[in-house]
């Protein structure tokens, strides 16, 4: 299963959930990008098979992807202090992945009618996701 994890500023959400996925999901392979080179080399050494920065790093990304991870800004042009180009959240939006999105209430989006949980529940919860999507024992 090809798993792409998109993150942006200092890659914080991103490197929790490499890590994450590569303890639990056997079977996942695990592209990082980064919307800076500072994210993606949190989420590379956090554990991701392979690594790549930008725009069109997550253009060509999420055409290559069964699963999309990463907070709910991917989705949200100019999200993330404006590292998500609207090219960057066409493509995930477009994608035919299966998207995974952690609701992150921050710049200017509130995501409403969302427990309030803590990161590592949520990604946790990711993981389970991820792994009934792959048909592993959760």
């Amino acid at each position: 299963m090809n798993i792409l994890v998109i993150d942006a500023q200092g890659g914080g959400i991103g490197k929790q959930l490499v890590a994450a996925i590569k303890q639990h999901i056997a079977s996942a392979v695990v592209t990082a990008v980064g919307a800076n080179s500072t994210a993606t080399a949190a989420m590379l050494k956090a554990g991701a098979d392979y690594g790549a920065t930008g725009e069109n790093a997550v253009v060509v990304g999420c055409r290559k992807a069964d699963v999309i991870v990463g907070p709910i800004g991917i989705v949200i042009p100019d999200a993330l202090f404006g590292e998500i180009t609207p090219r960057m959240a066409k493509a995930v939006g477009q994608s035919a992945a299966k998207r995974i999105l952690i609701p992150i209430s921050h710049c200017d989006n509130i995501v409403v009618g969302v427990a309030d949980v803590s990161v590592s529940a949520m990604i946790q919860g990711v993981v389970k996701e991820i792994q009934s999507l792959a048909g592993e024992q959760v």
